[in-house]
């Protein structure tokens, strides 16, 4: 067990052979890393809770995360859905455990408008079941989606330091709209796959969120398994980077609390 470890892993996949992949998946695992392997990883590293996060390479079927969530009370997750969805269905997948709808679209494509009618009784569906929408999109589509986001008021998280692997980084228009939604106030950021960053991008980034949002509206995830970075990372790693980026003991407390409050409690 590692010391002082994290008290919340709030981004991690499962993914077993038996799920289907969708035909456009960019990458296809040929390993399993069940729930049973994620709960192993959080008692051998001293994490008490963790989130399931919704991985694109399967779309919208959650059965598995369902039947995690069922076995597994100390886990949370989330989920894809069509924005059709309806509001019983939604309210279902609330009681089961699910905290949250992840929205991801093609890094090149134009993101769909999200105040149109459909999408904007989609969103307060998921606002009045107390969802937030976990949102792994480009700078590019992060600039056009976070206004309308911010102006619903709904809670949004923002995955992987915002996917700061676009061109122009931290002076961009993507990360920029971070940045003023966190300052809205309901926005967190995940400190999470560090180790798909530059290091010196990576600490940059770390030390701006610190500054601008504190621990109060960040969120730390493993990205367990390590899809594409299989066997170059363990979860440990990504524990020891956490407490490289973040190393105020107090502010990492800050950042488990703040993911408790917004998942479990």
């Amino acid at each position: 067990m590692l010391a002082d470890p994290p008290i919340v892993d709030a981004h991690a996949h499962i993914m077993t052979r038996r799920m289907p992949f969708r035909e456009d998946a960019w990458t296809r695992p040929d390993y399993e890393y069940t729930a049973e392997h994620f709960v192993a990883d959080l008692d051998r590293h001293g994490v008490a809770f963790g989130i399931v996060t919704a991985a694109s390479l399967y779309g919208d079927y959650n059965d598995y995360t369902l039947a995690a969530l069922a076995r597994y009370k100390r886990l949370r997750a989330t989920v894809m859905l069509e924005p059709d969805t309806d509001a019983v269905t939604i309210r279902s997948l609330a009681d089961q455990g699910v905290v949250g709808v992840r929205m991801q679209w093609k890094v090149d494509a134009a993101p769909p408008d999200l105040a149109s009618f459909r999408y904007r009784k989609f969103l307060n569906r998921l606002a009045d079941c107390g969802m937030h929408v976990e949102l792994n999109a480009s700078a590019d589509q992060q600039a056009v989606v976070l206004p309308v986001l911010v102006a619903h008021g709904i809670d949004i998280v923002v995955d992987h330091f915002g996917l700061l692997r676009a061109p122009d980084g931290m002076d961009g228009e993507g990360f920029k709209a971070i940045l003023r939604a966190v300052a809205a106030g309901r926005t967190w950021v995940k400190i999470s796959a560090g180790f798909r960053l530059d290091p010196a991008l990576r600490q940059a980034a770390a030390a701006r969120l610190l500054a601008e949002a504190g621990g109060d509206r960040l969120l730390w995830g493993s990205d367990a398994p390590f899809v594409g970075k299989e066997g170059a990372v363990s979860y440990a790693d990504t524990v020891s980077l956490f407490q490289e980026l973040v190393p105020d003991a107090a502010t990492r407390r800050r950042i488990s609390d703040a993911a408790l409050r917004l998942c479990f409690f």
